[in-house]
């Protein structure tokens, strides 16, 4: 599972629990982009140095709990299957039949709830209109 898995999941696991699927997008969608700014700009140090002490003990004690050792193993296979030549032939014969499977993938994806309350939210941030309008400007200039 990848960290796009790992946001649906979550997402999904606080929708089930009771929560609004706008909060739950928020603490899995868009914290994350806040985590990984942290972690680039100052590295993981940095990272746990900006973020509330409660939140940081969740993520030392609680981590592990989500994302064991079988993640770790499960990315050895994935990279084993790339640099043996599997993940490349699997790929090849995908495109060969025309995509079917990452089609529907895709479609899946697409479709999600996370997507639509995503949208929906995004479409009320003061930055998107910024960009809006910033689109709009180099269309006429263009």
């Amino acid at each position: 599972m990848c960290i796009r898995d790992r946001v649906k999941q979550g997402y999904e696991t606080l929708v089930d629990a009771g929560y609004s699927p706008e909060m739950a997008y928020f603490e899995c969608l868009n914290e994350l982009k806040l985590i990984v700014d942290l972690m680039y700009e100052d590295g993981l140090g940095g990272m746990w140095d900006s973020v509330s002490d409660t939140a940081e003990y969740g993520g030392l004690t609680q981590g592990d709990v989500v994302v064991d050792e079988h993640a770790r193993e499960n990315m050895e296979e994935v990279l084993e299957k790339v640099q043996n030549g599997q993940f490349a032939r699997e790929w090849i014969a995908e495109n060969q039949a025309g995509r079917p499977s990452y089609t529907q993938l895709r479609a899946a994806e697409k479709n999600h709830e996370i997507e639509a309350v995503g949208e929906e939210l995004r479409g009320l941030f003061a930055w998107q209109e910024e960009e809006d309008d910033e689109e709009e400007s180099a269309e006429v200039t263009a």
